[in-house]
């Protein structure tokens, strides 16, 4: 047995030794937290039991010797147990292993620490062995499954199945790796046993790491790290989620799926699609947003299958996507076998079972009053992001909860309005509202379904007037339009993707009509076909131009001189200029700039970012850029990011022809054009016009 590391523990806000077993929850749920070559962990099942002691001369504990193997009643990971014990709580028992199986398992391994192995059985029982010698040792026993993430690269890592031995009372907690014998049994890994352990000394906290005969370990890169990746990375975040004082507000990720199926058909659709990202037509990222949907359509797939099993039938769900995204996730779920249906004029889709709204935006909170009032047996999803109300913008009422959780819970108490049974998952994408909520079955028998309508409507009177979206001039409401796909096999999912300008006819539907308009609310705005840019790139070139040359010019009155290279070699001198704070430059431009660059998002700061070959601004402070410590950088500044071979000199340098001094840099060395003779052709506007 050797001590691999120990780390001290700051603990101003007395958090221990709770703290160490909510950092212990993390890793023995989520361990994907911390090792990123894992997708994560099931929970396979819980016993509590009694540790074996040393043999005696009346041999080895056996079952019905002991107090017997019994159910762990937990609270959630962190909490306190109904003993007032910190727990480590089911996350949901969805493997094919039993309590009967982890019964027999422990019947074995006590068995074997007894008679062959006293060292591991000294490891488990820790220090305080012996100061009660009557006193039988309590353990929670928990039976998990390891998940690495599928990969190209690493194809036959299967999922390892581990025995937890959790010691509350003594501060430990025991990670025994296990394998199958000849026969199908589980039996413990002599390698590989390791154990995490919390000290208290000297009024001070200390959290360890062990491992039980280190010359065997072996590692697999996985799901079995080096031990120098348990006491270097293990370790710290171990004693740094012991000690936050904080409580998440949302649920564990893939709390409703199987981890594992998730996984394996991630990687199945990730690899499928992976030439999406080669082939992306827009400029936002592709690989997150291609992988974004990829990792939502897996989710729903494993969903949907899930929902068949229980529900007993094969046909595949059909399903409506609203929204105003890029049309993949459709694609995606598509290509997985999948139809389509044309929707009715009235946007109601009586004969769909799933709503979807991913990233919806205006249409997210009026997605569950689709849903309730399209069928009694219409499902939906919705990941909101965007936070809207019925009409306009959502206004915040709390200020206890982040503005994320609090429109989280409106959007739940919408659907719980509408009459659903609401569920709330998290989602592995790369985005930081990943939250999904979701709406699978009634709170009401079908006979209720009028009584339960009126309640709708009384709901949505209710919100009105909680935020208003102002008309826009000329704004007529659209009939409804949808996206839809080629039909496919007649057992598969049905589906269309109708976008946000659709709902203005969705709100005219049986019950709470507006007698004048015929809205279910009137006041919903939907988002224009074509949104206007704000983010100053739309506004006139004579304007910008104006803007940069005034700004430049004060910035140049705080005159700083340093010395260059001219175009010959020789030595020059070059005004670099002042600083400004954002605040004095808006001071000394006139009233109708300032108003124009108000209706900008960002406003004057924006617009000086974008002429980032002019301009650096830097905590609030504006200066002029310096191309010399661009140049002189380790890594590449924003603004030389941003220039790459194709766009090198191909446009004209500002410096050049507007700064008193000339450029700093030669022309040799500087990445824009110095006078027309130098300036090349745009890369970018050859292949937008070779596009089709």
């Amino acid at each position: 047995m050797a001590e691999l590391g120990r780390v001290r523990l700051s603990d101003p806000d007395g958090l221990l030794p709770t703290g160490f077993w909510v950092a212990v929850a993390v890793w023995l749920e989520r361990p994907q937290v911390a090792n990123k070559r894992l997708c994560g962990a099931r929970t396979e099942a819980r016993r509590s039991a009694s540790l074996p002691r040393a043999q005696t001369e009346k041999g080895p504990p056996r079952r019905g010797q002991e107090p017997g193997l019994e159910e762990l009643d937990a609270g959630e990971p962190g909490q306190a147990s109904p003993e007032g014990e910190p727990g480590l709580g089911p996350r949901g028992l969805e493997g094919d292993v039993s309590a009967a199986d982890l019964d027999s398992l422990w019947d074995r391994v006590s068995q074997s620490l007894v008679h062959d192995n006293p060292e591991m059985l000294a490891l488990i029982s820790g220090p305080a062995m012996g100061s009660q010698p009557e006193a039988p040792q309590k353990l929670d026993l928990v039976l998990r499954t390891v998940i690495p993430k599928a990969s190209p690269r690493c194809p036959l890592t299967a999922p390892k199945k581990e025995l937890v031995m959790q010691d509350v009372t003594n501060g430990s907690v025991t990670f025994l790796p296990l394998e199958e014998d000849d026969e199908g049994n589980l039996e413990v890994k002599m390698s590989n046993v390791y154990q995490l352990r919390l000290h208290h000394s000297e009024g001070e906290w200390f959290i360890s790491v062990l491992i039980f005969c280190p010359e065997r370990w072996y590692s697999d890169g996985v799901v079995y790290p080096k031990p120098a990746w348990l006491r270097e990375e293990l370790l710290s975040k171990l004693a740094r989620w012991a000690v936050e004082n904080r409580k998440s507000e949302f649920k564990s990720t893939l709390s409703l799926v199987s981890v594992l199926r998730y996984s394996r058909l991630y990687q199945e659709l990730k690899e499928k699609y992976r030439d999406m990202v080669k082939v992306w037509p827009e400029v936002t990222d592709p690989e997150k947003f291609v992988y974004e949907d990829v990792a939502i359509a897996t989710y729903l797939l494993i969903l949907w299958e899930d929902e068949r099993t229980e529900r007993g039938v094969t046909t595949k769900q059909s399903f409506v996507d609203l929204g105003c995204g890029n049309g993949l996730l459709v694609h995606i779920l598509s290509s997985e076998g999948e139809g389509s249906i044309i929707p009715s004029d009235k946007t109601l889709f009586p004969g769909v079972d799933w709503l979807i709204g991913n990233h919806s935006d205006e249409l997210t909170p009026w997605i569950p009053v689709i849903a309730a009032r399209s069928s009694y047996t219409c499902r939906f999803f919705v990941l909101p992001c965007c936070f809207f109300d019925f009409v306009g913008r959502y206004h915040r009422r709390q200020s206890r909860k982040t503005q994320y959780r609090e429109y989280l819970d409106f959007v739940l108490e919408v659907g719980l309005s509408c009459g659903f049974h609401m569920q709330e998952d998290c989602l592995r994408i790369p985005s930081t509202k990943r939250v999904c909520l979701i709406g699978k079955s009634r709170t009401y028998l079908p006979s209720s379904e009028v009584w339960m309508d009126e309640q709708r409507t009384r709901y949505l009177h209710s919100r009105q007037g909680h935020s208003q979206c102002p008309p826009r001039e000329g704004h007529t409401p659209s009939a409804p339009q949808a996206a839809a796909h080629d039909a496919g096999p007649q057992d598969s999912h049905r589906t269309c993707d109708a976008g946000a300008e659709c709902m203005p006819d969705a709100l005219a539907a049986e019950g709470g009509v507006d007698p004048a308009t015929g809205l279910w609310m009137p006041g919903f705005c939907p988002r224009e076909k074509a949104e206007r840019v704000r983010n100053c790139a739309a506004l006139p070139r004579d304007f910008i131009d104006q803007v940069v040359l005034q700004v430049a010019n004060l910035l140049l009155d705080g005159k700083n001189l340093t010395t260059g290279s001219s175009e010959d070699g020789s030595l020059k001198t070059w005004n670099e200029g002042g600083s400004l704070s954002l605040a004095e430059v808006a001071a000394e431009l006139n009233p109708e700039t300032l108003q124009q660059l108000k209706r900008e998002c960002g406003g004057l700061q924006t617009l000086l970012r974008n002429n980032h070959q002019v301009f650096e601004v830097l905590n609030g402070q504006v200066h002029i850029r310096d191309w010399r410590q661009e140049l002189q950088r380790e890594k590449p500044p924003e603004a030389k990011r941003s220039l790459p071979a194709e766009v090198f000199k191909t446009r004209i340098c500002w410096f050049f022809t507007h700064h008193p001094n000339g450029c700093v840099l030669p022309a040799a060395l500087c990445p824009f054009a110095h006078g027309p003779e130098e300036l090349r052709p745009s890369q970018t506007s050859k292949k937008q016009k070779q596009a089709p």
